[in-house]
């Protein structure tokens, strides 16, 4: 079984992200989602809240499943049997981003590949920082969210 890991803080999962999931899971026979936790980050939403809007963004991808991870993404990979890190990329910025750590992860693991994956060209401009300042300023997110995070997002901020 070839099982894939997509890592990311998810805070919230967008459409973009789904798209990702949705194309990877068409690839791998399984795909992980891994909520993360990055030091460097402040989230709106806590640990559990993301778990549950990433499992409810992703139920009707049968062999996708989520989990919630303390600690470096290598090691999750490592933890889950994972042949592989997913990693969308929307820009130039995302890839330079991206191939660092893609190298580090080489580097800790070297039988564990780095695939990049574009989102499709509708959600090239979206992530979850836009998202959040939207709702924050009431604006609909329907368009970028599932109806669940919408409305999640929507209570933050009420």
């Amino acid at each position: 079984m070839k099982t894939a890991i997509y890592p990311g803080t998810f805070d919230p999962i967008t459409l973009g992200h789904v798209d990702v999931i949705e194309r990877a899971s068409k690839i791998f026979d399984e795909i992980i989602v891994v909520i993360a936790h990055n030091s460097k980050k402040t989230t709106l939403f806590d640990e559990s809240e993301r778990l549950d809007m990433v499992l409810d963004s992703i139920q009707h991808i049968p062999n996708a499943k989520a989990i919630l991870h303390q600690r470096l993404t290598v090691e999750s990979a490592l933890e889950q049997n994972a042949i592989a890190i997913i990693r969308g990329v929307r820009a130039i910025s995302d890839f330079e981003y991206e191939f660092q750590i893609a190298l580090m992860n080489r580097k800790l693991a070297p039988n564990i590949h780095t695939i990049l994956m574009m989102p499709h060209e509708k959600y090239t401009y979206l992530n979850s920082s836009i998202v959040r300042e939207l709702a924050k300023y009431g604006m609909n997110t329907s368009e970028f969210v599932n109806e669940y995070v919408a409305n999640k997002l929507l209570n933050k901020f009420i």
